[in-house]
């Protein structure tokens, strides 16, 4: 079943991606009393995720904090190792790296797609939602191959 707006998110491990090294997070823990703004990707490096969906949440990140996001925060069903690259590659500390190794939190969401036909596997569907002290406010769930709703733009008009 997938999440809908009002419900609140399950608490599964995540890995941060730190300049350390990978740190496990509870989701639960992690999105507690503070507004985050997450979006998901079906790969890090992969073409629409590098030249579009990432460089815009960087590119947004003063204009979220000013409508109140506390934190901005990237998933994917990759290692904590490749998604700590990835930020590296993209050049910002403004979004939080959160690896889903396991694809156990796309699981618990409903938001899972079958990559298996471009050599990908179990990955995260494109989305982006707006999670307030745990619980989602705004869902935004792209169609296959499409990208529109799940940009940073589209996120601040519904802040």
């Amino acid at each position: 079943m997938t999440i809908s707006v009002g419900d609140k998110l399950p608490d599964v491990k995540l890995v941060k991606a730190t300049k350390d090294g990978p740190e496990q997070v509870d989701a639960g823990t992690f999105f507690a009393g503070r507004k985050v703004a997450l979006f998901s990707v079906p790969g890090a490096f992969t073409p629409t995720c590098s030249a579009k969906h990432l460089p815009g949440y960087v590119e947004k990140a003063d204009e979220l904090r000013a409508k109140g996001v506390d934190e901005i925060a990237c998933t994917s069903v990759n290692d904590a190792f490749v998604m700590g690259a990835w930020k590296d590659a993209a050049g910002s500390e403004d979004v939080t790296m959160l690896a889903d190794g396991n694809g156990d939190f796309a699981q618990a969401v409903g938001l899972t797609m079958d990559g298996s036909g471009f050599g990908m596997g179990q990955r995260a569907q494109r989305y982006s939602m707006i999670v307030d002290d745990g619980v989602v406010k705004e869902l935004n769930v792209e169609q296959p191959g499409d990208f529109s709703v799940s940009s940073a733009e589209h996120m601040l008009k519904q802040l």
